[in-house]
């Protein structure tokens, strides 16, 4: 199983071993740059794909394009809670969740690929425009996260940026693996 599986099950035990895969993949990259790219790299990199391609997970128990870019949107939804928290209050406590049970249960594999892109290009804006706004005091600002500890603004930053990197190599990998299939 691969670090960035970060089961719910094990993420305690497993946080420290992820957060330090995360970061690796933002190192010696601008993670502004990586949050202000990401949309247009997802639209890239699902264009041409049909409808039955984008539905069809890279293997057995994996997910589909459309199942990855609506993590993505509901991860920016929770990154922008995170955010905000930890700009407005001291020390807010930051719950973690279970993204398979999300997938499962808000039916992901449902999703249209081009509304899940759009809500995710519209929340990572609204996103940026408070970054933009941020002081350096504020990126020193901290929430308390149950199972990774102590985040600044600053840290989710590039644990978020990370994400993004990660989640374009997934989607680089499914597309290699469904092309044609669809």
């Amino acid at each position: 199983m691969s670090v960035f599986t970060n089961p719910a099950s094990g993420a305690a035990d497993q946080g420290a071993a992820y957060t330090r895969a995360v970061l690796d993949l933002v190192e010696g990259r601008d993670p502004f740059e990586v949050l202000r790219s990401t949309a247009d790299e997802l639209r890239d990199g699902i264009a041409g794909m049909s409808d039955s391609e984008t539905a069809t997970p890279e293997a057995h128990g994996k997910w589909s394009v459309r199942q990855l870019l609506r993590h993505l949107a509901d991860t920016e939804i929770v990154w922008a809670w995170r955010m905000r928290l930890a700009l407005t209050q001291d020390r807010p406590p930051l719950t973690g969740f279970d993204q398979d049970a999300w997938a499962e249960r808000l039916r992901y594999d449902l999703d249209d690929v081009g509304e899940s892109l759009a809500d995710f290009a519209l929340l990572r804006g609204g996103n940026l425009r408070i970054l933009d706004r941020t002081t350096p005091d504020d990126l020193k600002r901290v929430a308390v996260h149950v199972e990774r500890g102590d985040e600044s603004v600053e840290h989710m930053i590039n644990m978020y940026a990370g994400h993004d990197l990660l989640h374009l190599r997934q989607l680089a990998r499914i597309r290699a693996a469904v092309a044609g299939r669809g």
